[in-house]
C-alpha cells in the first residue's frame, strides 16, 4: 500500500511530465489502431471477395501475429531510426492481424442466402456492401478492433525503448533503477487504459449487436 501511495505522491509531484507522458501513449495508440483499421478492414473485405488473394495476404498477416512486439521494433529500428513514427509503424504492424482476420470472417461468414434476397430485391454491389454485408460483419470487425486496442494499448510501453515516449519511459526507468513506485506511475495507467479499450469495444459491440437483432 505504501509503495501506491509513493507512487500517488510521485503523480501529484510530477503532473505535467505524467499527463504529457499519458497524451503521448494515448496519441501513440490511437493513431497506431485507425491507421491499422484504415488499411485492414478494406483490405480484409477484398480478402473475402478475390479467394486467388486472400490465401497469400492472410497467410503473411496471421505469420506477424507469432512475432513479438519487442522483435518488431528491432527490426523497424535501423531502418527508421528512432522516435515517434517508428514506433507508430511497429504498433501498427501489431494491430493489423486480429483487424484483418476478423473483418475476412465477418464476410465470409454472411449466409449467402442473404445477399441473394438483396441482390434479387434490385440492390447492387455497393448498395449490398454498405446496407447489408458491413452492417452483418460489424460486430466481429469490432472484436478484431477490440482485440488490437489491447495489444496497442500495452505494447505501447515498449515504444519507449525507441524513443516513442508514453508511459513506458515510467516503466522502463523504474526497472533500471529498481524503482517500484515508478514503475507502477507507469504500469496502473496502462493497465487501466488497456481495461478502459477492453470494456469499451465490449459494449460497443454489444450495443451494435442488440440495435441488429431489435
Amino acid at each position: 500500500m505504501e509503495t501506491i501511495l509513493d507512487a500517488w505522491i510521485y503523480i501529484q509531484e510530477h503532473s505535467d511530465k505524467f499527463f504529457e507522458a499519458v497524451r503521448a501513449h494515448l496519441t501513440i495508440s490511437l493513431c497506431a489502431l485507425i491507421v491499422a483499421m484504415a488499411v485492414c478492414i478494406p483490405l480484409g473485405i477484398v480478402c473475402a471477395k478475390i479467394e486467388k488473394i486472400s490465401s497469400v495476404i492472410m497467410n503473411v498477416f496471421n505469420s506477424l501475429r507469432v512475432i513479438p512486439s519487442l522483435a518488431i521494433l528491432v527490426i523497424v529500428l535501423p531502418i527508421m531510426g528512432t522516435g515517434f513514427y517508428p514506433a507508430l509503424v511497429a504498433l501498427t504492424v501489431l494491430a493489423c492481424p486480429p483487424i484483418l482476420i476478423n473483418t475476412f470472417i465477418g464476410f465470409r461468414e454472411i449466409d449467402k442466402s442473404v445477399l441473394e434476397a438483396a441482390s434479387g430485391m434490385g440492390m447492387d454491389g455497393k448498395q449490398i456492401l454498405r446496407k447489408i454485408e458491413f452492417p452483418l460483419a460489424l460486430p466481429l470487425i469490432l472484436t478484431g478492433c477490440r482485440t488490437a486496442a489491447v495489444e496497442v494499448v500495452a505494447s505501447a510501453t515498449l515504444a519507449a525503448f525507441i524513443g516513442g515516449g508514453g508511459l513506458g519511459t515510467f516503466i522502463i526507468n523504474g526497472l533500471g533503477m529498481y524503482n517500484i513506485p515508478l514503475l507502477l506511475v507507469g504500469a496502473i495507467p496502462v493497465a487501466l487504459l488497456a481495461i478502459f479499450s477492453e470494456v469499451s469495444f465490449a459494449m460497443t459491440e454489444k450495443l451494435v449487436t442488440k440495435y441488429q437483432r431489435d
